[in-house]
C-alpha cells in the first residue's frame, strides 16, 4: 500500500518522503509554530482526530520541515500493549539522541537517567530509578534537559498516539504543559481525542484557553483532496464511490483504494461488491486489512505476529527466540514482509507494523496461547541478555500464571525500580506479583506486606480510593500477632481518608482502633495519636483535640519516644497558632525545635510531619527564618524518603514565608511546584489548598488585576467544592483578595464573607486581621462607610489579642484608611509609619513595602513631602527587587508628584483602585482581541485570524469587559476610538 497523503505513514521516525494531500491550513499553523520557536510562540502543539485520519502523516512532515530548518527533531510513540512501560514515548524519542550536546552536564544525565535508561539506542529500557529519586523533580530535570537541547537551533519533541502514554508519562506531559520549557523547544503531541485520558485533555484545555497550547483537530479530508491526490487514475465514478465509504478517511481510503486494486488485477471483486463490505467502517477496514495478511507463508505469519505481540522488544535476537527461526530463515520472513510494507525498520534494529491499527488487528487475531508462547521466549531471552526487571515484567505477566518464585521475584523488583518516579507502574507489578503469590495461610504475613506496599503506591499516584480499599483488606485480614502491619495500615487509611476529605471516616477509624481488645501497644498508641490529631484544624476544631495531644505527649514522653513527643508538640504549637493562642504556640513551638533540631535525618526518615507542622506554626507566628529553616530540612527529608504527600504543604510554607519576605519569583516557584505534586497525589482537597496559595502568591506577584491570579482563586474554589472547612476558608479568602485586586470590590466581600460568615468567626484567627483590612478596602470602594468602619474596629481588637507584628500592622493600616477616608491625614501618617516599624520589626518585608507605598502620599498631604519622597522611594525599591509586581502597581499610583505641584491625598488607594488606566491593564493578547472587536470582526473572525478557539477569544473577551469595565462590543469598540 502506498502511504501518500495520510496516516499509513505511521513508522516511528519516518520522515513523509511521500507528498502530503491537503492539509494546507494545518500546515500553515505548523509553519508559524516552527518560525515563532523561541519568539512568544506556543510551547505545544496537539494534533487530534480519528484513527487514520492522518495525524502521523502530518507530524511527520512537521518533523520533517524542522529539521530542514536546522531544528533538532526527536520523535517517540506510545503503543497500546506497552501502557505499563514508565516514560515509554519519551524513552523512545530520546532513543536517538546524541550525548555530545549533554557532556558538560553529566549531573543533568544522570537526573534524567531513569527515561533515557541503560539501553538507548535499542528502544526504551527506562534503568533501575534510585529508591530515593523524586519524580517530581525528574519532571524539573527533563525540562531542563530540554530547554539545554534547544539552545543549539531549537527543538521539536513530537510524541505520538499519546492516547495510549503510561501514567508516567501522562504526569510528565502534564507538568510540562503546565510548565512550557523556556526557549526555542516546542512539544508535539498526537492523539486520538476520545481515548485520551481526561487528566491530560483538562490540562490541554486549560493550555489552549492561555494560548499555550495550539490545537489542530483533524477532519475528514474533502473528497477532491482525496481523489485527485490519491486515485487520480480511478474513473470519477469509482474514485467517488471509495471515497463516500471511505467518508474521508485516508486510511480507510487508502485501504479501500489498495484492495480495489489488487482486486482488479486478479480481476475479481467490483468497486460496489468492495464498498458494499465495509459496513462499519472500523469493522470493515479491519477485514480489508487482514486480507492483507492471506498471502502470508505460515512461517511469515507467525513473524509477523510475534512482532506484532512484542512491540518494543521487536528485535531480530528476540524475534527469533519467539519463532525458533534460523538467522537466515528468520531474514527471508522480515525481508518479504518488508516488502510487503507490513513491516517498517525502526531505530536500534527494531521493527514495528505499518499502521498501530494494524498491529492491533494482528495481536488480537494471534492465538491467546501464541502470545503467551511469544512473551515467554521474550521473558527468557531478556533475562538472558541481561535487561531490566521491567522490561522483562511485562512479559513475565503475560507469560506466567502459576507459582514461579523467579518470576515473582522479577515483579517485585521491577516495583522497587519504579516506585519513586512511576508509582502507577510499581502497583501495577506489585498487582501482578499478588496474583501469582499463593493466597495460603504461610504466604498470608508476605500477602499483607505485599498489599501495605501496593497501597502505598497506588496512594502517591493518585489512586487514593483503590489505596483505601486496599488498606481495609490489610486491616480486615491481619492476624493478632501482626500488630505492626495493622497499625500501619490504619494510620495510612486514615491518611488515606483525610486527603480524600472524608474525616469522620477516618477519626471513627481511629477511635476504633484505639478501643480495640487486645488494646494497642503504647508505641502504636502514639502512632495513632498522631494521626487523630491530624484532623485538627482541617476539619475538627483544635480545642476539641487539646485533650488527644496531651495524652498522645505524655505517653511519648513516658516511652521515651523524642520523635513521638516532637510530633505532638509539632501539633501543639501548629494548633494553638491556628488558633490564636501565640503564647502557648510560641512555647511548644520552642520545645518541639529543640527536639527536632537534635534529631538526625535518619530519625526523621520514616516520619518528617513534625516538621511541616512546626514549619507553618513558625510561619503563623512571624518567625520566618525558622519557619524557612524547618521547611527545607522537611524537604531534604521527604524528598530523600519518598514521602510525596508532605511535599506540597513543605512547598508551601516556604512560599508563604516568601510571600511574607517579598521573594514573589521564588515563592510563586514553589507553589507551582506544589501544585503539580498535589494534582499527581489527585487529592481535590489538597489541590484546592495548593492553588489558594498559589493564588495568594499570583495576587502579589502580579500586576494588579492579573488574570492568572483570579482563575487559581477560581479554580481553588471549584476543587474544594462545598466543603466548609479551614482549606475551603482559605480558598474563598483568596478569591475574596484576587478579586479586589482585579476591581471588583462587590465580589471580594461577598467571598470574604463566604469565607468567614458575617462575623469572620468561620477565619483562622491569626489571620482575622489581614481579612479584615480587605473588607475595609472594599467597603469604602463600595461607599460603605459604616461597615468599613466596623471592619476596622474589629481588626484592631484582633490584632491586640493576638500581639503578633503582621497582624498588628494590618489593623494600623485599616485604621489609616478610616481616618483618611475623614480628613484626618495628619493621623493616618501616624498610623503608617506605625505600621511600618511593626511589618519591620517580623521582617515582613512585603508588609512593610505596603506600608511605606500607602503612606508616601499621605505623608505629602500632611505636609511632609521629603519624607513621603523617601518612604516611596524605599518601598519601590523593595518591591522591585522582591519582584511583587503588585506593589510595583500601587508605587506607580503613588508615586510622589513633580516639585512645585501638589497632589493632597484624601483617600489611600485601595486595592481596587491600584489598576492602571484601563486599557494599560490589557495583556498584549487582549489588546490585540479588543482591537479586532473594535474593527467588527465577530469571535468565529478573531480565532481565525489570531489562530485561536473561539472559545479563548471569548474568554479574552471577558476579560477584557472587566477590566476596560464596558459590558458590550460597541462599547468596546467606542472606547478603542478614544484612546
Amino acid at each position: 500500500m502506498t502511504p501518500v497523503g495520510a496516516s499509513s505513514d505511521a513508522a516511528p521516525h519516518h520522515d513523509g518522503g511521500s507528498p502530503l494531500v491537503g492539509r494546507s491550513a494545518e500546515l500553515g499553523k505548523l509553519d508559524t509554530v516552527i518560525d515563532r520557536l523561541g519568539r512568544g510562540g506556543p510551547s505545544l502543539v496537539d494534533i487530534t482526530g480519528a484513527a487514520g485520519i492522518g495525524k502521523s502523516r502530518l507530524m511527520a512532515e512537521l518533523c520533517l520541515r524542522a529539521r530542514r530548518r536546522g531544528v533538532t527533531v526527536l520523535r517517540g510513540r506510545a503503543t497500546e500493549y506497552e501502557r505499563h512501560l514508565p516514560f515509554q514515548p519519551f524513552a523512545d524519542a530520546f532513543a536517538d539522541l546524541d550525548d555530545r550536546p549533554l557532556r558538560a552536564a553529566p549531573a543533568l544525565l544522570d537526573a534524567v537517567s531513569p527515561i533515557l535508561g541503560g539501553g538507548r539506542g535499542a528502544g526504551p529500557s527506562p534503568g533501575p530509578a534510585s529508591a530515593t529519586a523524586d519524580r517530581f523533580g525528574l519532571h524539573r530535570s527533563v525540562a531542563r534537559l530540554l530547554a539545554q537541547l534547544g539552545r543549539g537551533g531549537g527543538l521539536v519533541v513530537a510524541l505520538d498516539d499519546v492516547h495510549w502514554a503510561d501514567p508516567a508519562s501522562l504526569e510528565l506531559l502534564g507538568h510540562l504543559v503546565r510548565h512550557p520549557v523556556p526557549g526555542p523547544v516546542v512539544l508535539v503531541v498526537a492523539r486520538r481525542d476520545r481515548q485520551t485520558p481526561s487528566a491530560l485533555t483538562a490540562a490541554l484545555t486549560r493550555g489552549a484557553d492561555t494560548d499555550a497550547v495550539t490545537r489542530i483537530g483533524l477532519t475528514p479530508l474533502a473528497e477532491q483532496e482525496c481523489v485527485e491526490g490519491l486515485a487520480s487514475d480511478l474513473p470519477s465514478g469509482r474514485a467517488a464511490q471509495l471515497y463516500a465509504a471511505g467518508e474521508g478517511n485516508p486510511l480507510y481510503f487508502l485501504s479501500l483504494l489498495h484492495a480495489h486494486r489488487e482486486s482488479a488485477a486478479r480481476g475479481g471483486t467490483s468497486t460496489t461488491a468492495l464498498t458494499d463490505s465495509l459496513g462499519e467502517l472500523p469493522t470493515g477496514l479491519g477485514a480489508l486489512l487482514l486480507d492483507e495478511l492471506t498471502p502470508l507463508t505460515p512461517s511469515q505469519r507467525r513473524t509477523l505476529e510475534a512482532v506484532a505481540v512484542l512491540g518494543d522488544h521487536a528485535v531480530p535476537q528476540v524475534i527469533g527466540r519467539a519463532t525458533g527461526l534460523t538467522d537466515a530463515a528468520l531474514d527471508d520472513d522480515l525481508g518479504a514482509l518488508e516488502r510487503r510494507d507490513l513491516v517498517r525498520p525502526g531505530p536500534g534494529g527494531r521493527l514495528a507494523l505499518r499502521h498501530p491499527v494494524i498491529r492491533t488487528l494482528v495481536h488480537e487475531s494471534t492465538a491467546a496461547r501464541r502470545r503467551v508462547e511469544i512473551h515467554r521466549a521474550a521473558a527468557a531471552e531478556l533475562a538472558r541478555a541481561g535487561a531490566t526487571a521491567v522490561e522483562q515484567a511485562q512479559h513475565i505477566e503475560r507469560s506466567v500464571t502459576v507459582w514461579d518464585p523467579q518470576a515473582y521475584a522479577v515483579l517485585r523488583q521491577a516495583a522497587e525500580q519504579t516506585a519513586s518516579t512511576a508509582p502507577t507502574s510499581c502497583a501495577h507489578w506489585l498487582g501482578a506479583a499478588l496474583r501469582l503469590l499463593p493466597d495460603t495461610v504461610g504466604h498470608g504475613p508476605e500477602r499483607r506486606d505485599l498489599m501495605l506496599r501496593r497501597a502505598r503506591a497506588l496512594g502517591v499516584a493518585g489512586g487514593l480510593r483503590e489505596c483505601r480499599d486496599l488498606l481495609h483488606e490489610v486491616i480486615g485480614s491481619a492476624g493478632p500477632d501482626e500488630t505492626g502491619v495493622r497499625t500501619s495500615a490504619v494510620v495510612l487509611c486514615a491518611s488515606t481518608e483525610r486527603h480524600l476529605g472524608r474525616y469522620p471516616e477516618a477519626i471513627a477509624l481511629l477511635r476504633r482502633e484505639l478501643r480495640r481488645q487486645p488494646e494497642p501497644s503504647p508505641s502504636d498508641r502514639v502512632s495513632i495519636g498522631l494521626e487523630l490529631s491530624s484532623s485538627a484544624p482541617h476539619n475538627t476544631s483544635y480545642p476539641q483535640m487539646r485533650g488527644e495531644v496531651a495524652r498522645t505527649l505524655a505517653e511519648a514522653r513516658s516511652l521515651g519516644d523524642e520523635l513521638g513527643e516532637a510530633g505532638a508538640l509539632a501539633v501543639a504549637a501548629f494548633g494553638e497558632a491556628y488558633e490564636g493562642g501565640v503564647a502557648a504556640a510560641g512555647a511548644f513551638a520552642e520545645q518541639a525545635a529543640e527536639l527536632l533540631d537534635g534529631l538526625p535525618d535518619g530519625d526523621l526518615t520514616a516520619v518528617c510531619e513534625p516538621l511541616a507542622r512546626l514549619g507553618w506554626a513558625e510561619a503563623f507566628l512571624g518567625r520566618f527564618t525558622d519557619a524557612e529553616r524547618h521547611a527545607d530540612r522537611g524537604l531534604e527529608i521527604a524528598r530523600r524518603s519518598g514521602q510525596v504527600y508532605l511535599l506540597p504543604l513543605l512547598l508551601l510554607c516556604k512560599a508563604h514565608v516568601g510571600i511574607q519576605t517579598c521573594r514573589l519569583p521564588s515563592a510563586r516557584d514553589l507553589a507551582a511546584e506544589a501544585e503539580d505534586i498535589a494534582r499527581g497525589i489527585g487529592s481535590s482537597e489538597l489541590l484546592a489548598f495548593v492553588l489558594a496559595n498559589k493564588a495568594q502568591a499570583l495576587v502579589a506577584a502580579s500586576e494588579p488585576g492579573a488574570p492568572k491570579a483570579l482563575a487559581a482563586a477560581e479554580e481553588a474554589v471549584a476543587t474544594m467544592g462545598p466543603s466548609d472547612n479551614w482549606r475551603a476558608s482559605m480558598a474563598w479568602s483568596m478569591l475574596g483578595y484576587a478579586a479586589l485586586t482585579g476591581g471588583d470590590p462587590h465580589r471580594a466581600r461577598d467571598a470574604l464573607l463566604r469565607a468567614g460568615g458575617d462575623d469572620l468567626q468561620g477565619l483562622q484567627p491569626s489571620m482575622r486581621p489581614l481579612l479584615s483590612e480587605l473588607l475595609v478596602t472594599a467597603a469604602l470602594s463600595t461607599g460603605d462607610v459604616d461597615s468599613a468602619s466596623v471592619w476596622a474596629e474589629r481588626a484592631g481588637k484582633e490584632a491586640e489579642r493576638l500581639g503578633l507584628p503582621v497582624q498588628r500592622a494590618s489593623a494600623l493600616r485599616s485604621a489609616a484608611q478610616i481616618a483618611l477616608h475623614g480628613g484626618d491625614p495628619a493621623t493616618a501618617a501616624t498610623l503608617l509609619t506605625e505600621a511600618v516599624a511593626e511589618s519591620a520589626r517580623s521582617g515582613a518585608v512585603f508588609w512593610e513595602a505596603r506600608s511605606l507605598l500607602l503612606a508616601a502620599p499621605v505623608m505629602t498631604a500632611a505636609g511632609l513631602g521629603a519624607r513621603g519622597a523617601a518612604m516611596w522611594e524605599q518601598g519601590h525599591r523593595m518591591a522591585v527587587t522582591g519582584g511583587a509586581g503588585l506593589l510595583i502597581g500601587l508605587a506607580e499610583m503613588t508615586r510622589p508628584p513633580v516639585p512645585g505641584t501638589s497632589a493632597p491625598a484624601t483617600s489611600l488607594p485601595a486595592a481596587s483602585s491600584i489598576t492602571p488606566p484601563r486599557l494599560a491593564s490589557l495583556t498584549a493578547r487582549e489588546r490585540e482581541v479588543a482591537e479586532l472587536v473594535a474593527e467588527g470582526l465577530t469571535n468565529q473572525a478573531i480565532a481565525t485570524r489570531l489562530y485561536l478557539s473561539p472559545r479563548t477569544v471569548e474568554t479574552h473577551l471577558s476579560r477584557v469587559f472587566r477590566k476596560t469595565d464596558v459590558a458590550t462590543r460597541a462599547g468596546l469598540a467606542a472606547l478603542m476610538a478614544r484612546s
